[in-house]
């Protein structure tokens, strides 16, 4: 069995719904150019408050894909 290497990156999705929107939304996007995602961890989630009303949801991920090289 091959040894496989993966790449972390930070994302940050936002969502005028919910926390669990903002993470699904980061990970969808990066799913359009990114090939086999594997984990998502959540590392911070916070508020964006106007008018002492929440606004936006916003959660940052930490997600790892499977790394190739360009052989």
């Amino acid at each position: 069995m091959a040894e496989s290497v993966y790449k972390v990156i930070e994302l940050v999705g936002t969502s005028t719904e919910s926390w669990e929107k903002a993470a699904a939304a980061a990970v969808e996007r990066a799913a359009q150019s990114l090939r086999d995602l594997r984990v998502a961890e959540v590392v911070e989630m916070d508020l964006v408050i106007e008018e002492g009303k929440v606004t936006t949801y916003r959660t940052k991920l930490k997600l790892s894909f499977k790394f190739e090289s360009g052989e």
